[in-house]
């Protein structure tokens, strides 16, 4: 069998034990909640400016700043990535 056929098994059999609750090799990556207007406040921008950065509109931020909804999948994560940093997911977004 191929280098790639046995990867993709081993990670397999990682993800079928860890679903089972055993303790398995995988890697899991969990996000936790955050903190939507106290991430926006330390960029120092506004509600339109920080939506505009990070392709949110601004009813969707104004609702998670006041906890309305909480941010889930691709959202959480970049919300996570913007709060440890900032700056850099910025200049990755800049033209």
């Amino acid at each position: 069998m191929s280098k790639a056929f046995e990867s993709i098994k081993r990670g397999l059999n990682e993800a079928l034990e860890y679903s089972k609750g055993k303790k398995s090799k995988a890697i899991v990556h969990e996000f936790t909640s955050v903190d939507v207007k106290n991430i926006r406040s330390k960029t120092g921008m506004s509600q339109n400016e920080f939506a505009s950065a990070f392709g949110i509109s601004v009813s969707t931020l104004r609702h998670w700043e006041r906890g309305d909804r909480t941010p889930h999948g691709p959202a959480l994560v970049l919300l996570n990535v913007v709060a440890k940093e900032p700056k850099t997911v910025l200049k990755a977004l800049s033209r």
